[in-house]
């Protein structure tokens, strides 16, 4: 399947950072899109719907709605809520295995989930281990699917000018590298599986554009301001929950296991490394 003979391309969580990524990038190869939205009236959905996007009203409660949104579609992708709480994961794993019931039912030809960087391994994590769940539940399905997982994002750094200096802070050892994926770089991977553009190896993509230790993330920063810069490892007791902790505690495991960066780039070229982001997005302190 190529771009320019797509059909049309179904996305749901559309109106989310992820799924709008995957979005943009769609509408950049020309591909005709259909995000399914649960109120076609808010403002994000008609944001939509002025570049082009046909809208798909769908109650996840609702298989019929589901099933009918995604019928003579192409492709299918998805993201599921993040959850926070045990009862928010409950509510992910049930919204996501009736999204891959609703494709099965409307027989889509190839499903794209974003799921989370080391979604493949029961890792302890109950928001990690609920898009495991979902991985496993599309994968038996029988539908044709790709899973592209998502290392953290490198919009969420959040540096600070203090005293003429970039601070870095975060819950994680200074040794520890980093694994981090730009958002726009997640849609464009994703776009480029929907379309036929690219194949996942395996049937999954680990989505890292870098790797950084804290000081050396401090210092991409600091670069970028012409200030100098330094990073402070915070304990995990920071942090407000347990679920946070433990997502910290495991992205510091990931770091034991370099990844391969030339994997992200053989699908998609530009992929951004931190100081490419930095730069791209125009940060400044």
């Amino acid at each position: 399947m190529k771009s320019e003979d797509s059909g049309t391309i179904a996305v749901f969580g559309a109106t989310g950072r992820q799924g709008g990524a995957v979005v943009d990038a769609l509408l950049n190869h020309k591909a005709t899109v259909r995000a399914l939205v649960r109120d076609p009236r808010s403002d994000r959905a008609q944001a939509l719907a002025a570049r082009g996007v046909e809208l798909a009203a769908v109650r996840t409660d609702d298989p019929a709605s589901l099933a009918a949104a995604l019928t003579a579609v192409e492709a299918f992708s998805f993201m599921t809520p993040e959850a926070n709480t045990l009862e928010e994961v409950e509510t992910e794993i049930r919204i996501g295995t009736a999204l891959v019931d609703a494709a099965v039912a409307a027989r889509v030809p190839h499903v794209v989930f974003n799921s989370v960087f080391g979604a493949d391994r029961e890792r302890g994590v109950p928001n990690h281990d609920s898009k495991h769940a979902i991985e496993e539940y599309l994968r038996k399905s029988g539908l044709s699917a790709a899973m592209v997982r998502s290392a953290p994002f490198m919009e969420e750094l959040a540096p600070k000018l203090e005293h003429g200096e970039i601070v870095l802070r975060l819950p994680l050892p200074e040794d520890a590298a980093l694994k981090m994926i730009s958002v726009r770089d997640v849609g464009r991977v994703a776009a480029a599986l929907l379309l036929g553009i690219a194949e996942a190896p395996g049937g999954a993509v680990e989505l890292v554009g870098d790797e950084l230790t804290g000081p050396e993330i401090a210092a991409a920063f600091g670069a970028r301001a012409g200030l100098p810069a330094r990073y402070e490892a915070l304990p995990l007791s920071v942090l407000p929950t347990d679920l946070d902790r433990a997502v910290f505690r495991q992205f510091a495991k990931a770091a034991e296991h370099p990844s391969d960066l030339a994997v992200v780039r053989a699908i998609e070229p530009a992929a951004l490394d931190l100081a490419g982001w930095i730069r791209a997005t125009g940060w400044t302190r």
